[in-house]
This record gives C-alpha cells, sequence and structure tokens, in this order.
C-alpha cells in the first residue's frame, strides 16, 4: 500500500461539518479551566480567595470560568485569572 493514511485530516472533516472552530475552542476551554484548576489546587488557593484576588462580584463568575463547557470566556477574565495565580498569559496565533 503506497499511503500510509486513508482518508483526511480530522481537522479538514471538522471544517467540512463546519464545526471546526467550536470545537477548538471547546478544547481549548477544557484545557484552560483544567490549567487554573491545577494552579490554584498547586498554591492551595480557595474559590473564595481566587475570587477576591480576581476582584469578582461572586463566586458565580469564577464557577463559570473554571466549567470546562462553557466556552464563553474574554481576555480580561483570562488576564485576572493569570495575575491572580502569579502567572503571564500569552496567546498567538501559529
Amino acid at each position: 500500500m503506497a499511503k500510509k493514511h486513508l482518508g483526511s485530516h480530522f481537522d479538514e472533516f471538522l471544517q467540512e461539518e463546519g464545526i471546526l472552530e467550536e470545537t477548538q475552542a471547546a478544547a481549548i476551554k477544557k484545557v484552560l479551566a483544567f490549567q487554573i484548576r491545577q494552579a490554584m489546587q498547586r498554591n492551595k488557593i480557595t474559590k473564595q480567595e481566587m475570587t477576591r484576588r480576581m476582584k469578582m462580584k461572586s463566586r458565580t463568575q469564577l464557577d463559570r470560568l473554571l466549567d470546562p463547557d462553557n466556552v464563553s470566556v474574554t481576555l480580561l477574565t483570562l488576564e485576572k485569572a493569570a495575575n491572580a495565580l502569579g502567572k503571564r498569559l500569552e496567546v498567538q496565533f501559529i
């Protein structure tokens, strides 16, 4: 067999289905939520403390950030989370 792989790439399939961007956004949000939770646990930061550090009005806002299925998050919120954890946010196109 001359070809190692048969068919198209998965990204091409998602693009054809019209769901590439939504799928990528969901995957990125799951990773971000996981990383934020991990950093909070590593630094022993409670949700209450994280809410205070991010200057949020309610813990519900933090819960939305930590919800891996909620892709509605702003760069400002991510920047606040990074600062609250003593980290820096980097966004880049690759």
